[in-house]
């Protein structure tokens, strides 16, 4: 666990990173993609952080994969490449840096390394877990083998490195669907979102049977939650993750992964919308979209919310927090997280 008196006494040794009217001004050009929901005095706090780790990047030969639920300014701010996972599991693929830093949790980071054995992956927080990876492990793999024997396992990338090699091939939010109906069998086994393999069986023409996992932000959210919203605010465009339960994807609008919300959005542009899925998805957007009016209650993700401006500056600056995955583990896992790829272009997505 990193130590915050030692990050920040390593850190004021080597940097001013003082708050900068002065600075956040010079740096108008960033500033100017987050100015809705970054006020100009968290602004000069950010600012001489996000100098000094673009700086740094460029001295390390660095990439910083930045998943779609980070914060605006690093969002916005230091990330080279923005997306889902699917999106950064290939760009991590295709990366020619030497260095990838993962603002994102530690699965996303394990699944870099898996596809860029020979980058050094740095991690801000190893603590940035997620509670899907932590609900199933490779045991619970072989559990489903034995209940369904013949039936293909897709595992959701939200899961650790021995999940992933136990697994026949993965998928993401936006290419469940996709992927479950490509399975060479009548019935296959989807790990571990239940709400995610729910959601897919309703859409798909396999059976679909599931580990009884869910994510701590999406399982939040109720039916009632959004038929109060409609009757609070009505003409408001309802848009729901596939993570959440059934029942509430059946009340909204709009169900699609982060990156099939951001294109629903940009295309409908409605007058107001709110989206159910993790707080910082509207932050990212809002400024793209000035006609759309971001309204309505969002749940946080404690774990993405681990990754800071100050931990991406630390673990540049030290080379601290390198993922590593075991050879034997990478081999297997690379094969699924490769056969999802190559699917996922052989079909378009």
């Amino acid at each position: 666990m990193l130590d915050l008196s030692t990050v920040r006494s390593v850190l004021s040794d080597e940097y001013d990173l003082a708050p900068s009217a002065t600075l956040a001004n010079e740096m108008q050009d960033i500033y100017a993609r987050m100015d809705r929901v970054v006020s100009p005095p968290d602004w000069a706090i950010y600012a001489p952080y996000v100098r000094a780790i673009n700086v740094l990047k460029k001295q390390r030969n660095a990439v910083i994969l930045g998943h779609n639920y980070m914060t605006p300014e690093i969002f916005h701010g230091v990330s080279d490449f923005v997306g889902d996972s699917l999106q950064l599991a290939m760009k991590a693929s295709e990366v020619e840096e030497d260095v990838i830093v993962q603002a994102g949790v530690h699965f996303m980071a394990e699944t870099s390394k898996i596809l860029s054995p020979q980058k050094i992956v740095l991690m801000p927080d190893m603590q940035a877990g997620c509670s899907l990876a932590e609900s199933i492990t490779a045991e619970g793999i072989d559990e489903m083998r034995v209940k369904y024997p013949g039936a293909p396992v897709v595992s959701y990338v939200n899961t650790t490195a021995e999940v992933k090699a136990g697994s026949d091939i993965c998928c993401t939010s936006s290419n469940a669907v996709q992927i479950v109906n490509a399975m060479d069998s009548d019935t296959v086994i989807m790990t571990p979102d239940q709400y995610l393999a729910q959601n897919v069986a309703n859409e798909s023409h396999k059976n679909v049977v599931y580990w009884p996992g869910s994510c701590i932000v999406h399982e939040q959210y109720t039916p009632q939650d959004l038929r109060e919203f409609r009757e609070w605010n009505p003409g408001t465009r309802l848009i729901a993750h596939p993570e959440c339960p059934p029942d509430v994807v059946a009340e909204a609008d709009f169900s699609g992964s982060t990156s099939g919300i951001i294109k629903y959005v940009h295309d409908e542009k409605p007058e107001r919308a709110m989206l159910i899925t993790e707080c910082s998805m509207a932050s990212n957007i809002a400024d793209e979209l000035p006609e759309v009016d971001f309204v309505g209650p969002c749940n946080m993700c404690p774990y993405m919310k681990k990754i800071t401006l100050e931990k991406i500056l630390f673990v540049l600056h030290t080379m601290e927090g390198q993922v590593e995955v075991a050879e034997d583990v990478a081999v297997k896992a690379r094969k699924s997280v490769q056969a999802m790829i190559d699917l996922s272009r052989k079909l378009g997505l």
